[in-house]
């Protein structure tokens, strides 16, 4: 269950209050008994740190890409001048 923060506007007192998803807001201030109490915005009382899965799946967007190592047949083909396959351009270069 969330922790709601009230203040109301008649006569500044504020605290807050643990509440359901669907319970209804509070109005009445218990203070001053003014229907003026009011939701406060505040900030997530949580903090995601480390090398968990957000910093690593999510917190810089897409994954780099890893430079793979050359294979024997790549090295070769390359030192033939062709692409290493069954065509026409092997060794030809």
């Amino acid at each position: 269950m969330p922790i709601y923060e009230y203040r109301c506007a008649a006569c500044g007192f504020q605290k807050e209050y643990l509440q359901k998803l669907n319970d209804a807001p509070l109005t009445l201030c218990p203070e001053c008994g003014k229907e003026s109490l009011g939701k406060l915005l505040s900030a997530a009382g949580f903090q995601l740190k480390g090398s968990g899965w957000y910093a690593t799946d999510f917190k810089g967007g897409a994954a780099k890409p890893e430079a793979k190592p050359e294979t024997k047949q790549d090295s070769g083909a390359s030192a033939q001048g062709g692409c290493g396959g069954g065509c026409a351009c092997a060794g030809n270069g």
